[in-house]
């Protein structure tokens, strides 16, 4: 049996690091706004006739090969730790060969790793009989890269890669749950702008800095949470009337919010990005996931999308010709 799987990347518009647990427990509705975008994590799945694990990553590079299941298990280091980890958990009772692709550059900050796992256990999920619907694989995945990761991992990044299209993801005592976000996703191709700016970065350090900070009861930290809940929530209610202007705003702010968390959320690279960017025709930005390099996300006035990726592009940044996704997660039987 061979099995393809394939999941779109992310770009979150706001209320981001609040989805990680328990942060979102302190802040009344904590609600975190993403899309799926056209740059995909793939895998390819096949049983073999022996017992053999065969790991590897395309884009990465990487090989690894064992010779059974139970050798994997007793292996103390792994070359391909995402990978590894999820073949010891759905635990294949035939040998495999298991190969991966991303298009999403290194440390770009879209979810390329959570959007990984979610096309990989979707192929051991359906190889396996396992039987776990979506959004207990989504719990399975998170758990997973935070054992990788070892620092708590936020659940938002798995949503657009399960389901394409835009998601308002709500937080609350009730766990966590996702909604399409009624935004015209055609008037959204028309009005962002993706650039990677080549500074590769580490969500889980950043991440945690800032979830440390808010634990250890940081009283600054937890206001600019509040204030990024509540903006999340506004943009939403902007987003959904078709309010560009008032999304506009609110994207500012939450930016502007988001660099007080913790030091090296912006680089002196994105700062120059956003500037003249601004004077184009951009009305607003962010990094994409924790900061500190990886992929801006720019909203733009209608018509001035060309116009911003070409200052962009001359500041030394790459732009990604990207569109929202519209679907989420597929597998296929393919040919041997």
């Amino acid at each position: 049996m061979t099995l393809v799987a394939k999941a779109p990347c992310r770009v979150d518009m706001a209320g981001g690091t609040i989805d990680i647990w328990p942060l979102y427990l302190f802040h009344a509705g904590a609600v975190t706004l993403n899309f799926a975008v056209d740059k995909y994590a793939t895998c390819r799945l096949a049983t073999r006739k022996d017992r053999k694990i065969v790991l590897r990553s395309m884009d990465l590079g990487g090989e690894e090969t064992f010779d059974s299941l139970d050798a994997l298990r007793r292996a103390k280091k792994y070359r391909l730790p995402l990978l590894a980890h999820l073949v010891k958990f759905f635990a294949p009772e035939t040998g495999i060969e298991l190969a991966t692709d991303s298009e999403s550059p290194a440390g770009a900050g879209i979810a390329g790793s959570s959007t990984l796992i979610i096309a990989v256990s979707s192929a051991l999920n359906r190889l396996t009989g396992a039987g776990h619907n979506i959004e207990k694989l989504r719990e399975i995945s998170q758990n997973i890269e935070a054992q990788i990761i070892r620092v708590p991992t936020g659940a938002q990044d798995y949503y657009p890669a399960m389901y394409g299209g835009a998601s308002a993801i709500e937080l609350s005592e009730l766990g966590v749950v996702r909604k399409a976000l009624a935004v015209d996703l055609e008037e959204l191709n028309q009005r962002f702008v993706l650039a990677y700016t080549g500074e590769p970065r580490n969500s889980g350090i950043n991440n945690w800095e800032v979830t440390k900070a808010h634990i250890d009861g940081d009283r600054a930290v937890h206001r600019n949470f509040d204030l990024i809940a509540a903006i999340a929530s506004a943009m939403r209610q902007a987003l959904e009337r078709g309010d560009w202007a008032e999304a506009a705003r609110l994207l500012r702010e939450e930016w502007s919010n988001r660099k007080k968390n913790a030091p090296g959320i912006t680089t002196p690279l994105i700062d120059r990005l956003v500037e003249v960017a601004r004077r184009k025709g951009a009305v607003g930005a962010k990094v994409c996931g924790a900061g500190g390099g990886g992929c801006v996300f720019f909203l733009v006035e209608r018509g001035a999308k060309q116009r911003v990726a070409g200052v962009i592009a001359a500041a030394g940044a790459t732009v990604l010709p990207v569109c929202v996704a519209p679907e989420g997660v597929r597998v296929r039987a393919a040919a041997d």
